[in-house]
């Protein structure tokens, strides 16, 4: 996610200068966009930095991380979002002036909308909005059955994976989605997968190189990995299974494609608990530093996948060190730990001390409920809303205890007035 939204900024002039393909391969690290003077920031918005490339972005990410976390954003917060939304159901990066409507010179952010998208239907509110959302997804898909950052551009394995977990969440069935040769946002992904029996193999590309040849990408095996599997970026905790293998072949499954991606991720992070990024162009270090967005991201991925037991190492550090980062990433860096800490059933209110849910409320206005405390491992957990947890359980469990005690209470009251009977 990280390096998805640090290069929206080249994305977005790319598209502006009339080019038809912002990046050949992995997108260059940028650095993250810093407040300005000239930016007047709207009421309702998280984050305080300048929101031109990611302020639908960061918000979305900041309702979904508090839902799952059973926290309500004020309406004021969701209203702002909502009205972010052009009328064909897209969404930009962000709209300095809503009022003024979308028209052909708009640029449209595919993520932008998927991540909306996601938001909308894990809020509960708004679901004509999220259905508009996905109708706009589905009408730029990509001859080759994914999608790009803008539409029009060639597809990426990271705007491909974040639209498939909107589309999916929406309840469209994603094989369906199928071009005029036949192609699927699956098989979109599975051509950027790199042969198990390659260097690297089982890991992901962002797009091919100018020759065609595929270089595995971290954020990228990460984001094809959950598109794979059908799921949101948002996802629940689940037991974990056998290890993951790299399977052989041209005709696999997307899931076998997706536990591919897993094997390459779960054997990254065995050499090391975190992964690395380059230094950024004109960076004071010249030496690798950590990724924390993307090692969060890759733990979210192998405990979708069924491997969260390969992540504990990189929970723990990320519990050990990611603080400073999410304090000066915002929102969406606040929203990512969260998503990692939930997966894999880490205490979102206890993060290395830190309470990052109280953290990440901090960065907007006041949410409008906060209802319950994070559900620990052990103890019984009421549905949240995300598709990984059963649906009505909790509900029920709750119906069928209120009127077991209900009728307690009835037995003994009616015992105490046959007591008082002369």
């Amino acid at each position: 996610m990280t390096v998805r939204r640090s290069a929206a900024a080249l994305a977005t002039t790319a598209v502006l200068l009339g080019a038809a393909a912002p990046f050949a391969a992995a997108p260059v690290a940028v650095a993250a966009p810093t407040p300005s003077p000239s930016v007047q920031l709207p009421l309702g918005l998280y984050g305080t930095t300048d929101p031109t490339y990611d302020g639908v972005w960061r918000q979305s990410l900041a309702f979904l991380a508090q839902k799952i976390e059973y926290v309500t954003p004020s309406k004021q917060s969701v209203d702002w979002l909502l009205e972010q939304q052009c009328d064909s159901g897209a969404f930009t990066s962000y709209r300095d002036d809503a009022s003024v409507p979308c028209d052909a010179s708009t640029v449209m952010d595919t993520n932008a909308t998927a991540a909306a998208v996601q938001a909308f239907v894990e809020l509960g509110q708004h679901r004509d909005a999220a259905d508009n959302g996905a109708d706009w997804l589905k009408s730029v898909q990509n001859e080759d059955g994914g999608w790009g950052y803008n539409p029009g551009s060639p597809s990426d394995a990271n705007s491909t994976g974040v639209v498939i977990g909107a589309l999916a969440r929406t309840g469209v069935p994603i094989n369906e989605l199928t071009t005029a040769d036949g192609s699927t946002p699956y098989t979109a992904l599975q051509a950027l997968a790199i042969p198990c029996d390659k260097k690297d193999g089982g890991a992901f590309a962002y797009q091919p190189g100018k020759k065609g040849e595929l270089v595995a990408n971290n954020d990228a095996s990460a984001a094809a990995t959950l598109g794979l599997l059908g799921r949101g970026m948002a996802v629940g905790d689940s037991n974990a299974v056998k290890d993951p293998v790299c399977t052989k072949g041209d005709d696999l499954t997307a899931e076998q494609s997706a536990q591919n991606g897993a094997h390459y991720l779960a054997a990254t992070l065995a050499a090391s608990p975190y992964l690395e990024q380059p230094p950024m162009p004109g960076a004071e270090e010249s030496e690798p530093q950590p990724d924390f967005g993307n090692t969060a991201d890759t733990v979210v991925a192998l405990a979708a996948s069924g491997h969260k037991d390969k992540a504990a190492a990189s929970v723990e550090w990320l519990e050990k060190n990611s603080k400073d980062w999410a304090q000066q990433g915002g929102p969406a860096a606040t929203a990512q730990l969260i998503f990692a800490a939930h997966a894999t059933a880490a205490d979102a209110r206890d993060f290395g001390g830190v309470d990052l849910v109280a953290q990440l409320n901090a960065t907007g206005p006041a949410p409008a409920v906060t209802a319950l405390p994070s559900p620990t491992p052990t103890g019984p957990q009421p549905s949240s809303g995300t598709e990984s947890e059963d649906s009505g359980l909790g509900l029920w469990w709750l119906v069928g205890l209120g009127l077991f005690f209900g009728a307690g209470i009835g037995f003994l009251l009616s015992m105490r007035r046959k007591k008082q009977r002369p």
